[in-house]
């Protein structure tokens, strides 16, 4: 999902495109999607973000489609539209730099899990606890209604079961708690990346 304006980073460039340690946020994301088992990459960008549609076109293995921009939940209906996306599908903000692989695979084996008797599952919402996100320094700019302890990561994963039915996949990845929304977020994000390595 990388069709947001960024309004609150203040970047001179597109959020996707603001450098995390000299490299743009979506391909940090991008590379972590690579090493899970992902099989396959779409980037919804919008008209907020034509220098990110443009990016995305030069890079291989990965399909971007134009959606309004009116938000994520707008965004995410419109690709859910698209007959040749079917669910289960995990969507990632691009403002998650230093989400690994490793992390999307755990997230992807207990939505499997959840679905192990046959039946349709439901959506799940990735979730961090905010005395995480603060302990990190970084920005908290939303919490979920069920639970104002939790801050969504970015990454959910969008169900095959018809109903409205969510759960909530608790992580304590540190990696998933540094969205950057913010420029101390970028800061604090690439300093992570300098001291961790990727």
């Amino acid at each position: 999902m990388c069709g947001g304006k960024g309004t609150r980073l203040e970047s001179p460039h597109e959020k996707p495109l603001h450098p995390i340690d000299g490299t743009p946020m979506v391909d940090r994301v991008l590379a972590g999607l690579e090493e899970s088992r992902v099989e396959g990459v779409y980037a919804a960008v919008s008209p907020n973000t034509p220098e990110t549609r443009a990016h995305l076109e030069a890079t291989a293995g990965v399909e971007p489609i134009e959606t309004a921009g009116d938000g994520y939940v707008a965004d995410l209906i419109a690709l859910l539209e698209r007959s040749a996306l079917e669910p289960p599908i995990c969507t990632v903000a691009a403002d998650v730099p230093l989400l690994a692989g490793a992390g999307i695979d755990r997230i992807l084996a207990d939505y499997d899990g959840n679905d192990a008797d046959g039946r349709d599952a439901p959506s799940m919402t990735v979730a961090v606890p905010v005395a995480l996100k603060r302990r990190l320094g970084v920005s908290v700019d939303a919490t979920l209604e069920s639970a104002d302890h939790l801050a969504p990561t970015g990454v959910n994963v969008v169900g095959t079961a018809d109903d409205s039915r969510s759960m909530t996949h608790r992580s304590y990845d540190p990696r998933l708690a540094i969205n950057v929304n913010r420029r101390e977020d970028a800061r604090i994000a690439a300093e992570r990346l300098s001291t961790e390595g990727r």
